[in-house]
């Protein structure tokens, strides 16, 4: 039953509020005085479209508000519940926000409501007769209510609706956890495939490092040969070689000797310098023979290299965090 009616600042009206009593009331007046105002009014609160040039004149906004007894509507209440926009026990609140640029907000029970919502509320509280307005008697649920009432099943059709209600939730909550299951396998799924993806690349840190070392030495090879023989020629293979220049010196200074004793400190020097390019030579020589020059080697390396490159873009890390990937994954399939 409808308790109250508040009209602000709606078409003509700039304040408005009507107390309802129990049973039967009327409101009469000439054709103009404004009775379809508050049919409009009641109408908007209960969902209907709204417009812009709903707002009185000079007026920032209107704002209609409703309150209907709803003890005896036990479907509403429930509905209200499971909207999460229950009010005051047997009390329901509709309210209206009209801005003057066409804007509109509702409220139910103080909460913020859908115009759906507020139609949906409406439909089960008040019926409003016109020329061409719906009534409730052509909607299927009042239908049943009718029916029900009838028969005198009203407590036995709330019971089958709390229990379908329930099976619903019951039904919503097995797809979700099937659901969730099935999301939990397929990631599983993923898991252990991203498990032996790396355990299958065999990757380790120290093995990634030593391998660039080896690629840069091993692509380089040509070059790195040239460099040694270079080397051994210039200190000691050549007709003109450091040795070979160093040892004529060495010979005049000793013979000088004969001479001058204090070119002693100055031969130690020269012998000194000869024993550090003999080890040179020692050293280079022995780095040439070892040098590994191998083309096939070489590929392999490189396609090494490319398979670690790979798997680190795929999983988004640097290759000196493959490790760490794989030990997150083996962590989520501990879980």
């Amino acid at each position: 039953m409808l308790k109250f009616l508040s009209i602000r600042d709606f078409v003509i009206v700039s304040s408005l509020e009507l107390d309802f009593s129990a049973g039967f009331t009327a409101l009469t007046g000439e054709t103009g005085a404004g009775k379809s105002i508050l049919i409009d009014a009641l109408s908007l609160a209960l969902g209907e479209r709204s417009d812009a040039t709903m707002v009185r004149n000079g007026c920032e906004r209107a704002e209609i508000a409703a309150e209907f007894d709803i003890a005896m509507l036990p479907n509403l209440q429930d509905w209200l519940r499971e909207q999460e926009l229950e009010g005051d026990a047997g009390v329901c609140l509709l309210r209206r926000v009209l801005d003057v640029g066409g804007r509109s907000r509702g409220f139910i029970n103080g909460r913020s409501a859908t115009q759906q919502q507020l139609r949906e509320a409406g439909d089960q509280l008040l019926d409003i007769h016109g020329q061409h307005a719906h009534q409730s008697l052509v909607r299927p649920d009042a239908q049943r209510v009718l029916l029900d009432g009838y028969a005198g099943v009203t407590d036995s059709a709330e019971k089958v609706a709390g229990l379908y209600r329930e099976w619903q939730d019951l039904r919503r909550r097995r797809i979700s956890l099937s659901e969730n299951a099935e999301a939990v396998a397929a990631e599983r799924e993923l898991l252990q495939f991203q498990r032996n993806e790396l355990d299958g690349l065999g990757f380790n840190l120290p093995e990634w490092q030593g391998l660039q070392e080896d690629y840069a030495r091993l692509s380089h090879a040509a070059s790195l040969l040239e460099t040694a023989g270079f080397g051994l020629e210039t200190l000691s293979e050549a007709d003109n070689s450091c040795l070979a220049q160093l040892n004529a010196l060495a010979v005049r200074i000793r013979d000088g000797m004969q001479h001058d004793a204090s070119l002693g400190e100055t031969l130690r020097m020269l012998e000194s310098a000869q024993a550090e390019l003999q080890e040179a030579v020692y050293v280079l020589r022995h780095y040439r023979e070892r040098l590994d020059t191998d083309p096939q080697r070489l590929r392999e390396q490189e396609q090494r290299i490319q398979n670690v490159m790979d798997a680190a873009r795929k999983y988004r890390v640097t290759p000196e965090q493959l490790d760490e990937a794989l030990q997150r994954i083996m962590s989520r399939l501990a879980e």
